[in-house]
């Protein structure tokens, strides 16, 4: 059957509806993505049980991963049309005797196909061994910033949030293995917002960890330093406060640990230059925009053919920028890494830099700076200048004392 007139998306919604409300069993594909979308390529969906309730799980399928949630059979109908009209042309449903596929147009012509069939389809029931997280959904703190409702259940707008708050604790926890419960660390996490993920690591290292923990999230705005002490206040976070400064002005001598996370362009400089003087064995950052570098830039190389356009030179700018950081921790005798923190598909600023203290300065990565530089035409990197600056500062007032004496 062929139409233009939206006839057969009503048929093959009305199906679904119809499977749905009788709890039928089926399994249903989209395909072929429309112009609008660019990053889903496929959705494949299929009932599950989970906590003895039937849900219909939606594996998300991108270019480099994939991402799977749940809804319940009015949430899908609900987003069916929407599934049809912006983001898929093709869709072919599965039932254990039917196989129904849609076929629709950059025109608007659609065909729609039938044919009998004999499938064998299961409910999937191993969702009923969810994923145990570091932190669980049921976290009262959770509630308190927003990302829960009433009923202690996330919010649908808040998977992302968790997923992300998940991944960052599963990567400290592997980063911090060493402390022990009966040392005391402290943590200094710098330009800390909201505090999503402030409460996460503390919540974690305290309750889970059983770590002892001093931690101070360091934050300009006012109204979001009140915000953050009443909810930490709330759930008797005891060793977690906060401050209403600069990462300039932040006093964080003797920390253990510095975090900066999404600070913005220069400010991740900031920190982890503060981290590098404060003798941090532990530097965290996961950078946000990278202006400085892409507007000291002057190259004139082989690349610059290709960097005349400019989404190219921008991404060129933050490969540098973050390049040229972990050059510099590594200079001052930290062992950094530089890595995806989570999947692009969940935020852009999804690059994370991490350093612990090893070994002594390696000098050498110095004129390896430099060489960078002069390759692209940078006139200086903010990081690399302040560190100058310290060290400068540093030697006359050691220079002074010793006059002194």
């Amino acid at each position: 059957m062929t139409f233009n007139d939206g006839q057969n998306e009503v048929k093959f919604i009305g199906l679904l509806q119809d499977l749905v409300a009788l709890n039928t069993l089926f399994k249903i594909t989209f395909s072929k993505p429309r112009p609008q979308n660019k990053e889903i390529i496929n959705l494949y969906i299929k009932p599950a049980m989970i906590k003895k309730e039937l849900l219909y799980s939606f594996t998300y399928s991108y270019k480099t991963s994939n991402d799977v949630k749940n809804y319940t059979g009015d949430q899908f109908i609900e987003m069916l049309p929407n599934l049809l009209e912006e983001v898929f042309f093709n869709s072919v449903i599965f039932t254990e005797t039917q196989e129904l596929t849609l076929l629709q147009s950059k025109k608007g012509v659609s065909t729609l196909l039938s044919k009998n069939v004999n499938h064998i389809l299961n409910i999937e029931k191993s969702h009923d061994h969810q994923k145990i997280r570091p932190i669980s959904e049921s976290s009262l703190w959770l509630k308190d910033v927003g990302l829960t409702g009433k009923n202690g259940k996330l919010l649908d707008k808040s998977h992302d949030k968790y997923r992300q708050i998940n991944k960052y604790i599963e990567i400290l926890s592997h980063i911090l293995s060493e402390f022990q419960p009966d040392q005391v660390i402290s943590i200094a996490d710098m330009g800390c917002g909201k505090g999503y993920l402030t409460f996460a690591l503390y919540d974690y290292l305290v309750n889970i960890k059983k770590v002892n923990c001093l931690m101070t999230g360091y934050e300009l705005r006012q109204d979001l330093v009140t915000y953050c002490c009443n909810v930490a206040a709330k759930n008797n976070f005891i060793g977690l406060t906060f401050q209403q400064k600069s990462i300039q002005d932040a006093d964080i001598s003797g920390v253990d640990v510095v975090i900066a996370l999404h600070a913005c362009d220069v400010s991740t400089d900031m920190a982890i230059a503060k981290g590098i003087q404060s003798g941090a064995k532990y530097i965290i950052v996961a950078p946000c925009c990278h202006k400085q570098i892409r507007l000291s830039m002057k190259h004139n190389n082989d690349l610059s053919s290709i960097l005349k356009n400019g989404i190219l030179e921008e991404r060129q700018a933050e490969l540098i920028t973050d390049g040229i950081r972990a050059l510099m921790l590594e200079g001052y005798g930290y062992k950094a890494q530089v890595f995806e923190f989570v999947s692009m598909e969940h935020t852009a600023k999804n690059i994370m830099i991490t350093a612990v203290k090893k070994s002594e300065n390696k000098t050498e990565r110095f004129t390896k700076v430099e060489k960078i530089k002069e390759l692209f035409g940078i006139d200086y990197h903010y990081l690399q200048k302040s560190m100058e600056d310290w060290e400068t500062k540093r030697a006359m007032t050691i220079s002074n004392e010793q006059l002194n004496f």
